[in-house]
């Protein structure tokens, strides 16, 4: 026995129509969280959220975590750091605003970075975090591929994390001249 499924009436000249959707691929990258290190991958990883911000039109906001030893309260200043985490700052400015992109800047005092950045990433209703991720040597199987900052924001936080490294050199054994 077969089922009929009921037809849906349509008055003569209307026409169904569907309503556009964004995809919701592109959802994800309204609002993106970008934390910076002192590394290669950081700068990689504020140029792809620059050029995904500006196709999608959406917002960023770079952060710089100074990790505040436990002796210390965490208002306390330190200088040097401070200075770095300025600078890193800066410069992610400057390579976003090559995009026609402005950036939300933030300096952020905290005991532990990673969780840092998973609360700066729940606070702030952030879609994606792009990460800036060193690989580290493998001696074997089972090691992290990435640091420990890295694998917390990659098991914590509660929306994307897309990982920008730098690619794996093949037989990076130097040769000897001869």
């Amino acid at each position: 026995m077969a089922l009929s499924v009921p037809r849906r009436k349509r008055s003569p000249g209307k026409r169904l129509s569907f309503a556009r959707r964004t995809p919701r691929v592109l959802l994800g990258y309204r609002r993106m969280l970008v934390p910076l290190a002192d590394n290669p991958e950081s700068e990689k990883a504020i140029d792809v959220a620059s050029r995904l911000a500006a196709e999608h039109d959406a917002s960023i906001i770079a952060i710089a975590v100074i990790e505040v030893p436990a002796l210390l309260p965490l208002d306390a200043h330190m200088v040097e750091e401070e200075r770095e985490a300025h600078r890193l700052l800066d410069r992610a400015t400057a390579l976003a605003e090559l995009y026609g992109i402005s950036v939300s800047a933030r300096t952020v005092h905290a005991r532990d970075a990673a969780s840092a950045i998973v609360d700066q990433a729940t606070g702030n209703k952030i879609e994606t975090i792009l990460i800036g991720a060193p690989r580290k040597e493998r001696a074997s199987r089972g090691v992290a591929l990435f640091g420990s900052t890295v694998e917390h924001v990659l098991k914590k936080a509660h929306c994307r994390v897309l990982l920008i490294g730098t690619p794996v050199a093949v037989n990076a054994k130097p040769q000897a001249a001869g």
